[in-house]
């Protein structure tokens, strides 16, 4: 969109009596310094510039994204988790095949089939110059985290090592979040919560049980996004339980699972939860 701009610009000296000075003196536009004329000649500037608007829009669009992108990359590593557990909780090893750099390996490839984006090469990503930064720090804090259960998983003869799509959730927004001040976590309606700390807000609850209605269309990236206060952008992306989640959330309904929760009775494809995030303005300065 082209603005139209008005400038005063001083483009000359005249001393009185030289041409042009009875036409600029009529407009007002001459300044007299001592015997000399500074004429100021009004230019119409046509400049192709941004207008407030569309760099808010901008701003907001690489908010979005960017905090899409985490909330998808968390995933990402729940997916790999949950995809291990066999390996994860073998009883029979004590020094565990599922490390960090297998269970990173597996996360930056399923992140890249979900986003076409290469976290082994964020450099070159087009991605917010924001989001290289958060991702690449998320994708460190969640390797931590599976770092941490390490001595746990080489624990031989116990069968349950407590290493889980939600507890890794947890503990990985938890630690990306002190570093960072953005908000992320993992999120479920009220009757599903296990965890109160994971307890959803107002927006949270309100949009979860939008997104649980079965009319409802799946997709399994779609993201729900708001403008809060136009300081910050808030995005939700839906959980809807897969087949490898009902072992734990499943049917019967009350059945104790491996870790000792109760089954909820969910069915393949019902909304489980959310990853949610809220990211202000200052995380698009660079730190």
């Amino acid at each position: 969109m082209r603005r139209m701009c008005f400038a005063l610009l001083p483009v000359a000296e005249l001393r009185n009596g030289d041409s042009m000075i009875r036409l600029v003196t009529r407009m007002g536009l001459i300044r007299r310094k001592k015997g000399t004329m500074r004429i100021y000649v009004l230019c119409f500037v046509v400049l192709w510039c941004v207008p407030q608007s569309v760099a808010a829009d901008n701003t907001d669009s690489d908010l979005s994204e960017t905090a899409r992108l985490l909330a998808i990359l968390l995933d990402s590593g729940r997916v790999a988790i949950g995809r291990n557990q066999a390996l994860i909780n073998d009883p029979s090893s004590a020094q565990t095949a599922f490390t960090q750099d297998l269970f990173a390996a597996q996360t930056i490839a399923i992140f890249k089939e979900r986003t076409g984006h290469n976290l082994d090469d964020l450099a070159n990503a087009n991605v917010p110059a924001s989001a290289k930064r958060l991702l690449d720090r998320l994708l460190m804090e969640s390797k931590k985290t599976v770092e941490s259960y390490q001595p746990v998983l080489n624990m031989k003869g116990l069968k349950y090592k407590g290493l889980i799509p939600a507890t890794f959730s947890t503990e990985a927004a938890s630690r990306f979040q002190k570093w960072s001040g953005v908000y992320l976590k993992q999120t479920a309606p009220e009757h599903l919560l296990r965890n109160t700390s994971n307890k959803p807000d107002s927006f949270e609850a309100e949009h979860m049980k939008e997104l649980s209605q079965a009319s409802v269309q799946r997709e399994k990236e779609a993201v729900v996004s708001k403008i809060d206060g136009g300081n910050s952008v808030r995005v939700m992306l839906p959980l809807y339980y897969e087949k490898a989640c009902l072992s734990c959330h499943g049917e019967p309904k009350g059945e104790r699972d491996i870790s000792g929760y109760s089954k909820e009775g969910g069915r393949e494809g019902e909304l489980g939860g959310a990853i949610s995030v809220k990211i202000d303005m200052s995380h698009l300065a660079v730190r």
